[in-house]
């Protein structure tokens, strides 16, 4: 019973130290240290595509035009980095940014010569990673500044290096997480029906998005459920939980062996149902838009949406450890499957006071990732 439960506001206060203001040179080191950084990978990407690019990616994006706006930012890296020098503080910051840059500038630049890429079925997202970031800090990062919940959260808050550097893998790995995913679906090939796939295409487009939106949301709630419930596979999951302070970048924690997992279990109804190509596009990019933001600090006005597609509230009490909400709001699109399964908790207007495990994790890339042994093994010796 949650109904006696005292809801409390969560308190944030300021970290002055990890604060960016304006006439420091914080802001423009750390720009010219992620300009001069992307510059230096794109780079390498023209260099090597068929290596350090996504098969699939290459296939939507323009990449001329991609390069034309490569020269804008390395040099805006360089104007960066100079500021920082200007300005006379954080030197050290706007100093990697100009090597970075110089770095890039000296393998080719802007000026790389492209050229046609056979198809590589495995090869690093580096694509992926860059797109994935601009876009995200574009988008997201600007909705938080605009509508912020927690307005005291600040940008680099505690555990945004260790974050970035999942976002990083999860991106790089996407051809590896794409081949398994395609080879497990497919060890289903006998459940296949090529007349239903027939059918179901002739369909309008919308009417497939949803009939995927359901499929993929029912079969990620019970793999969601089973992650919580199921003892063995927690410790893997707590990693994603480990997070205590939410925000775009946050949702990219997640151990290697659920994100591999997850994209497995979410392909089989994609695999079976044999949706359109319209349809599975405008799916993967809903997904993947939804999923960073319901981890955003974003306090949005959703309106009655909130009452039937997850939003930053809905999944922010998913993470949350107070008592009323742990093993709650397990699905990733709507909340359909958490009010039929009687695992939503929607408290009206209040939001989650504290977030992260009840147990503390260790707080680096190599012990989250073997956590899950070293959780059992803690438990044995005990």
């Amino acid at each position: 019973m949650t109904d006696d439960y005292e809801y409390q506001d969560r308190q944030v206060e300021l970290d002055r130290e990890r604060q960016f203001r304006l006439g420091e040179g914080k802001i423009s080191g750390y720009c010219s240290v992620f300009l001069g950084a992307l510059s230096l990978l794109s780079v390498l990407a023209y260099l090597y595509p068929a290596y350090l690019t996504t098969t699939e990616l290459r296939q939507v994006y323009d990449a001329a035009f991609l390069q034309g706006l490569l020269k804008y930012g390395m040099y805006f890296s360089l104007f960066f980095g100079i500021l920082t020098f200007v300005l006379k503080k954080y030197r050290s910051l706007g100093a990697i940014g100009i090597f970075l840059t110089t770095i890039a500038f000296a393998i080719g630049g802007h000026n790389v010569p492209l050229k046609s890429t056979e198809a590589h079925h495995l090869s690093l997202g580096l694509d992926w990673l860059i797109l994935a970031f601009l876009g995200s800090v574009f988008i997201f990062m600007s909705l938080e500044k605009l509508f912020p919940k927690y307005k005291n959260q600040v940008i680099l808050r505690k555990g945004w290096g260790l974050d970035l550097a999942y976002f990083c893998f999860n991106h790089l790995a996407i051809s590896a997480i794409i081949i398994y995913a395609n080879h497990s679906a497919s060890r289903f090939h006998w459940a296949v029906n090529p007349d239903f796939q027939a059918s179901l295409q002739s369909t309008p487009a919308l009417f497939q998005l949803l009939l995927v939106i359901l499929s993929a949301d029912f079969v990620l709630y019970w793999e969601h459920r089973l992650y919580h419930e199921v003892k063995l596979l927690w410790p893997v999951h707590a990693v994603h939980h480990s997070v205590e302070d939410l925000d775009w970048l946050a949702g990219s924690r997640g151990h290697f062996i659920q994100v591999f997992s997850e994209r497995a279990m979410v392909m089989l109804p994609l695999y079976l149902l044999g949706v359109s190509e319209q349809a599975l596009g405008l799916y993967v990019t809903l997904a993947a838009l939804q999923a960073v933001l319901i981890h955003c600090n974003l306090d949005l006005p959703f309106g009655f949406l909130k009452y039937i597609i997850v939003t930053p509230q809905f999944h922010h009490w998913h993470h949350s450890s107070e008592r009323p909400a742990i093993d709650t709001n397990y699905s990733a699109h709507t909340i359909l499957f958490d009010w039929v399964f009687k695992t939503m908790h929607l408290p009206g207007k209040h939001w989650p006071a504290k977030y992260g495990t009840t147990k503390p994790l260790p707080n680096t890339y190599l012990g989250q990732t073997l956590y899950p042994i070293t959780s059992q093994l803690n438990k044995q010796d005990q």
